[in-house]
């Protein structure tokens, strides 16, 4: 008895050991010193699916430079499905496709580099990726974490195709776990679709996760995709962001309005800001909707917690959310098919009845200055006005 006592201590004390060698991997993970506010770049899915090759990617590493978007924060060029052969090479590891990736990634992540900018890679949490084009890494997580960090990649997509009735609960941490073990930082973004509800435990083993399906170039879908993120705001930290998938802005599928809607509420509910349009060829319209530096500066605020909606009549809605220096970030957005008045009171965005504001609209870039106890315009349909309040003294 003395003996299976003993025994029982160690294992007792072997578990408690595991337990806390786990819940430290996942605190570094959280604190891995990446995604301290959301990501910023670009991914190839979007626009361009499976048509990608070493030449696109450089020519848009080139343009986020060239263009002053890089300047303004967008620091990721991400590849998406399509990069690899179908087949693992006699050791099990990923290979670039040589058709359209002749070069190899690294070489690809070296040039990239060069340029001031981070490269990221797709992979998925299965046994294919969802072109079925390539070999998933569901098995081969430790293999292909370390490939990963041996051709110098700072970011992974990891999706959720083909993944053989596992819970994403058990198959993302063992990703999360090699990512950590692999010798190099990279950003963790968890492609699992929102199935089973992500933002309530993958804080704690990602940099950010797809609270929605895929977005498309379109008005409903949009608007769909916003309110399905909306309800995981409170979730939201700087290091774990919820994301509701790329931006189309500048794919054509949407007007300027809806696309200025579309950028205005991704920024004040702190999502990725992953361009999905071609920037070798944007025009003026979509190199202004996302380089507006106050707009950005609201997604980018240090503060890190996501705004949200906070008043609905009808078609007609108030998002809000608290900024840095006591600020607070408001869109009044008009989803209806006519011109409508709206109006923020200051109960509906957290403000005392008193408060003076100066208000900051961050599109027309003009100050209205006194503003007292609410705060209402004009709005275009499918339009919106987006503001930043700074209080005054009485």
């Amino acid at each position: 008895m003395v003996l299976l006592g003993f025994f029982l201590r160690i294992i007792t004390f072997t578990l408690y050991l595991t337990q806390l060698v786990d819940g430290f991997q996942s605190q570094m993970l959280m604190n891995n010193g990446l995604a301290l506010s959301p990501q910023m770049g670009w991914n190839s899915w979007n626009h361009f699916q499976c048509n990608i090759n070493e030449t696109l990617i450089k020519q848009t590493a080139d343009a986020m430079v060239s263009s002053g978007l890089s300047a303004r924060g967008y620091k990721y060029i991400n590849i998406d499905d399509c990069w690899g052969e179908l087949k693992r090479d006699a050791q099990g590891n990923l290979v670039a496709k040589a058709s359209t990736f002749p070069s190899g990634i690294k070489a690809l992540s070296d040039y990239v580099h060069n340029k001031g900018l981070k490269l990221g890679i797709y992979s998925d949490a299965g046994t294919l990726t969802c072109s079925q084009t390539m070999p998933g890494s569901l098995g081969h997580e430790e293999q292909d974490a370390k490939t990963f960090a041996s051709w110098g990649i700072d970011y992974l997509k990891y999706d959720n195709c083909f993944n053989t009735g596992t819970s994403p609960k058990e198959r993302y941490p063992k990703m999360s776990k090699a990512l950590l073990n692999s010798g190099r930082s990279i950003f963790f973004s968890l492609c699992e679709w929102g199935q089973e509800d992500p933002a309530t435990w993958a804080g704690d083993i990602g940099n950010s996760w797809r609270t929605t399906g895929d977005i498309r170039d379109n008005w409903n879908s949009m608007t769909m995709i916003a309110d399905q993120n909306d309800r995981w705001a409170s979730y939201a930290r700087p290091g774990s962001w919820n994301d509701p998938d790329m931006l189309e802005v500048g794919n054509g599928g949407m007007t300027r309005e809806e696309y200025r809607s579309h950028y205005s509420i991704w920024a004040l509910a702190k999502a990725p800001l992953l361009i999905g349009c071609d920037l070798r060829s944007m025009d003026k319209v979509t190199f202004e909707l996302l380089s507006n530096k106050e707009v950005i500066a609201v997604n980018q605020d240090k503060l890190g917690i996501q705004g949200k909606k906070v008043k609905k009549d009808g078609d007609l809605e108030v998002w809000a959310g608290p900024l840095s220096k006591k600020r607070v970030a408001v869109i009044l957005w008009n989803r209806g098919s006519l011109p409508a008045n709206i109006t923020a009171r200051w109960e509906d965005i957290g403000l005392h009845s008193s408060a003076i504001v100066n208000a900051r609209d961050l599109w027309v870039h003009s100050t209205h200055s006194g503003v007292r106890k609410q705060l209402s315009a004009l709005v275009e349909p499918h339009a919106c006005k987006m503001y930043t309040l700074t209080r005054r003294k009485a």
